[in-house]
């Protein structure tokens, strides 16, 4: 045929089926040779269509994140090694157990535990572990889940400092909990009865008396299944292994702060029967309290680049950067007068520099709060650390309501000088 592309005749008898990719390099090869009625051969290719902005689209504006991976905020932001990951699972159906069960294998092995999962944020780990500890070796119990958990153990020991410091307590009730709070070693000791089913940690507390190794040693003199929350507790990353090393029975990271994954990814890990219950009560089983915290092919494979791509990194040149971006924008406010500063390390949770900001209100007459809404409703709209203005933050992280706090490390590149700019312009303006 004139002017036609004839695929056929490149195949003789007997070649196999080609894939998609040489099927599309011949035809483009036969056409390349045809006459193009439209368009001269040779001729530069179109530029591509520029990226939908799709927040413009539904009137929702970006922000510059001074604040840290908080929720309410989408967290942090995937490199481009976890996107890639996201939009390759997206274009490719697999059978989703056989991905779960692969992906925890995978990161046990790379995270030096006994068994992993990818959970849907690290609030459903939480579900999901205590699930698992009541449904541990009651065959078909996933179903009575929370419903009907009455009929077997189901209390969960926590101390009471660490029931006050976490909102994220109601996780656990989801599965059907009931929480028994304790104060002090003697009150652990008598909290255990037939009916305990876990021993729960929140990593980040500032109190309670009772410290990791011993909740540890008191727990498995029980016999009952030790479970530690350190959601926010990376970097460093040796934190991914120090805490089922340590003999935590199961642990809990939120996959979308430190490790840079999908916001609505998490990982639980630890012991294999308890991870093993854990499936038992997470999707796809219809009949499961995890049927509700649908975990993706994209968020199970984008966790899985998460943890390759921060196992990869250089944690000193990182925190290195982190500081030097903290120094850039206290240099720029150090002209005005008053302002002091100082860079703080969370000791747990937010492991990373913030740059809190101090000034004589007498000499610059703005409040912290004010500063952090004019930051909010202005071009670019800038968050600041949720700490900004008020007399407790984040786990660690100290604050009143004379002081700034800047998040850094979740800026871009030159987004510093925004922020301090930003600060400047606000600062000075309310200069007495």
């Amino acid at each position: 045929m004139s002017n036609g592309v004839i695929l056929s005749s490149h195949f003789a008898a007997g070649d196999t089926m080609v894939n998609r990719r040489q099927f599309t390099a011949l035809g483009l090869a036969s056409v390349a040779g045809a006459a193009l009625p439209f368009e001269a051969a040779g001729a530069p290719l179109a530029a591509p269509a520029p990226e939908p902005d799709y927040y413009a689209k539904l009137g929702v504006a970006k922000i510059i994140n001074a604040a840290g991976t908080y929720t309410y905020l989408t967290a942090s932001t995937m490199p481009r090694e976890v996107q890639d990951a996201v939009a390759f699972a997206a274009r490719h159906p697999v059978r989703l157990s056989e991905l779960q069960r692969g992906a925890g294998d995978y990161l046990a092995k790379r995270l030096q535990c006994e068994a992993a999962m990818v959970t849907c944020g690290a609030a459903s780990a939480l579900s999901i572990a205590t699930a698992a500890c009541i449904t541990l070796n009651r065959r078909g119990a996933a179903e009575d889940v929370p419903a009907r958990v009455r009929n077997f153990p189901h209390e969960v020991i926590v101390q009471k400092a660490h029931h006050a410091a976490l909102s994220h307590m109601h996780a656990l009730e989801m599965a059907g909990a009931t929480l028994v709070d304790v104060e002090t070693a003697a009150d652990f000791e008598k909290a255990f009865t037939p009916m305990t089913v876990m021993a729960f940690y929140f990593n980040a507390a500032d109190e309670g008396q009772i410290g990791r190794e011993e909740w540890i040693r008191v727990a498995r003199s029980h016999g009952v299944p030790t479970f530690n929350d350190a959601a926010a507790d990376v970097p460093p990353i040796s934190n991914l292994w120090t805490y089922t090393k340590m003999g935590f029975d199961l642990v809990a990271f939120s996959g979308g702060k430190g490790m840079r994954g999908p916001q609505n990814a998490g990982l639980l890990l630890g012991r294999k029967d308890l991870i093993d219950a854990g499936h038992a009560n997470n999707v796809p089983n219809d009949r499961a309290i995890g049927r509700g915290m649908k975990v993706a092919k994209e968020q199970i494979v984008g966790m899985v680049a998460a943890v390759d791509w921060f196992l990869a990194q250089n944690e000193d040149a990182l925190r290195m950067e982190w500081q030097a971006q903290a120094t850039r924008i206290a240099t720029r406010l150090s002209r005005i007068p008053t302002v002091t500063y100082d860079i703080t390390v969370p000791p747990v949770a937010n492991n990373v520099p913030h740059l809190r900001i101090r000034y004589d209100r007498a000499k610059v007459n703005i409040a912290p709060l004010d500063v952090a809404k004019a930051l909010r409703e202005g071009t670019p709209s800038i968050e600041l650390n949720p700490a900004t203005g008020r007399t407790s933050g984040a786990a660690g992280l100290s604050s009143d309501e004379n002081t700034i706090v800047v998040g850094v490390w979740m800026l871009e590149p030159g987004e510093d000088l925004v922020v301090a700019k930003r600060l400047d312009e606000v600062l000075t303006k309310a200069i007495v």
